[in-house]
């Protein structure tokens, strides 16, 4: 079976949506694939930043009708089984130890648009296409909404209830998208953002992104015991040790190559 994806392994590595003539359209395949690449690059203790890309015009235009078509003769346990295909994917993204980067270009609808929620930094084409299409075609944004809920809040009282695209101005105010840029500029744009993620202690990094996935299921005073711990443990790391002295030296830290 040809592959969904290209993956350029790296201390930045690259996944790729790998079917353009489809406009990178999620089949249940693809999202097998793209669990199961996440999770193998977790693995990888070089692993520094992940760009997450779609080849061709688009990045993502959403759920494959072919997959659709075959998932609404389910039932059962093979109906849930299949719906959490997609949460599986966009939850590797989410639980990927490292800042994944998203290129958000072309049309990014349905589930296209969980996987750039679920990514840590997403630029997005000055000519892109946003849309939570799905209650369009009676079905709604469920899954999805474990990513996409706590960036844009009341946002979706509007794009998820009456299923219109908007652009990337407003991506930007939903918090979906953190850079706007011309394609042409985008993969500068990028490397520009993966560069500023080298310059940052490797272990600081990965310690930073687990304390931001679990503040909101903590009350304050856990939040406060367990960014003290964390503060404490990298303080006297030798990580920590390694970034005050090489600040204090006016030197580049022995991460930055």
């Amino acid at each position: 079976m040809p592959s969904h994806l290209i993956v350029k392994p790296g201390p930045v590595a690259e996944v790729s949506l790998n079917r353009p003539e489809r406009r990178n359209a999620l089949s249940d395949e693809t999202l097998r694939q793209i669990a199961q690449a996440f999770r193998d690059l977790a693995l990888e203790p070089r692993l520094r930043a992940v760009i997450l890309k779609g080849e061709g015009r688009d990045f993502c235009a959403g759920a494959d009708i072919e997959w659709m078509r075959r998932a609404g003769k389910l039932s059962g346990k093979a109906a849930e089984d299949d719906a959490r295909l997609l949460a599986a994917a966009c939850l590797a993204v989410d639980e990927c130890p490292v800042p994944v980067i998203a290129r958000a270009q072309g049309n990014i609808y349905g589930g296209g648009l969980g996987l750039l929620a679920a990514a840590d930094v997403a630029v997005g084409a000055q000519d892109a296409k946003f849309c939570f299409s799905e209650c369009r075609l009676g079905i709604l944004p469920a899954v999805v909404s474990s990513f996409v809920l706590p960036k844009i809040g009341a946002q979706a009282r509007r794009y998820y209830l009456t299923a219109e695209p908007f652009g990337p101005q407003e991506a930007f105010h939903m918090g979906l998208v953190h850079e706007i840029s011309p394609e042409n500029a985008m993969d500068d744009k990028i490397r520009q953002i993966a560069k500023g993620v080298l310059s940052c202690g490797p272990t600081a990094v990965r310690e930073a992104k687990a304390l931001i996935r679990a503040f909101p299921g903590k009350n304050p005073r856990e939040r406060i015991d367990d960014s003290l711990k964390s503060l404490l443990r990298a303080r006297s790391s030798a990580e920590g040790q390694e970034g005050l002295a090489a600040f204090l030296e006016k030197r580049k830290a022995s991460w930055i190559k």
